[in-house]
């Protein structure tokens, strides 16, 4: 995975960067890189990832497999590093809805040993396979979905025809101050990550430059920029349950772009590339920072090959109705099968 989970990509200085099964010369996205590359390249059915700033989704979306990332607090966190405890999710990549459906419902729930996890509603998975969509409300925000690759907004609006042809219904909504929410949770993240390391710091010259970087933005942050944030946090959580209060759910690319190349060298000191990260966590951060349910699928391929894919945001706790959106876009989509594959299971 990339090194302690701090930026979306593969690299890792220490142990070489994950490669892509669909391409080994491109990245996997991450930080879960090595999980959705697993599942992708068929060494296992189902992987756990860990997402605080789309570290599921995005490897997921990249790799061509699914990705869900459950409410904040529905899956335990305990066992895990707590390195962004705010923003922080354990969830399923699988290779497809059904296992990430079965997954997920024996991980979610309370547990003691998290407290974050005993204020729950039961755990529900009603309906999640039904085979259409009727009635459902598909919240589109287009200066939001459009703003990604040609070919990815294309396959985007292919697959929100076919969920029409289902008997989905789509909204126009607005989401505003998403940049603001954008800087908002790097604040958070960046935070915690850089509070939560601080005992290590001993061992950072070990650390891939890129890492260190972001760690030492981290400590930059004031704790009159913390707090700002999670002012911030409020009003977005204001905005997406005013939104979500109209439409069933909200859907967007998982990714702006499809998997990029590795950079030459780049594993030398790991790397970062601020541009392609926004791009790669434009439509993600929004389910971390306000902790709404989320799940990330494949709709289809670009001219080279490279997996696209969709994300739906939902309703607190209703992780079943977005696996049905996922479930049914499943059903209108033929997955291929990447040059890097393992029949292990066959």
């Amino acid at each position: 995975m990339h090194e302690i989970g701090i930026n979306p990509n593969g690299a890792n200085v220490t142990f070489g960067a994950v490669k892509n099964p669909y391409d080994t010369n491109r990245d996997p996205g991450g930080s879960s890189s090595g999980s959705a590359a697993a599942v992708s390249s068929g060494l296992v059915p189902i992987a756990i990832g860990a997402d605080g700033g789309g570290s599921i989704r995005i490897p997921a979306s990249l790799c061509g497999v699914v990705g869900l990332k459950a409410t904040y607090g529905r899956v335990s966190e305990f066992g895990a590093a707590p390195l962004c405890w705010s923003v922080a999710h354990l969830g399923p990549i699988a290779t497809n809805v059904e296992d990430a459906a079965l997954t997920y419902s024996i991980i979610a729930g309370p547990d003691p040993n998290d407290p974050n996890t005993l204020k729950q509603p039961p755990v529900t998975l009603e309906n999640w396979n039904k085979t259409d969509l009727s009635g459902f409300k598909m919240g589109i925000y287009r200066e939001w979905f459009d703003h990604a690759s040609q070919e990815i907004v294309e396959s985007c609006y292919s697959m929100l025809d076919r969920m029409q042809q289902m008997g989905a219904r789509v909204v126009e909504i607005e989401i505003p101050e998403l940049d603001e929410m954008r800087i908002a949770h790097a604040m958070t993240i960046l935070s915690e990550m850089a509070l939560c390391m601080k005992p290590y710091k001993k061992y950072r010259k070990l650390q891939g430059s890129a890492v260190r970087l972001s760690l030492v933005l981290g400590e930059m942050l004031t704790a009159s920029d913390y707090l700002q944030a999670q002012r911030m946090r409020t009003r977005a959580i204001s905005i997406f349950n005013n939104v979500l209060a109209k439409v069933d759910c909200i859907l967007t690319p998982g990714t702006a772009l499809t998997a990029q190349p590795i950079p030459k060298n780049g594993n030398e000191s790991g790397w970062s590339d601020l541009s392609t990260d926004t791009e790669m966590m434009r439509f993600i951060y929004p389910g971390n920072l306000v902790g709404l349910p989320s799940i990330s699928f494949p709709i289809g391929y670009d001219t080279l090959g490279l997996p696209i894919s969709m994300q739906a945001i939902g309703r607190y706790w209703e992780e079943n109705v977005i696996l049905r959106v996922a479930y049914n876009a499943e059903r209108a989509f033929k997955p291929q099968t990447p040059k890097t594959h393992f029949s292990l299971l066959s």
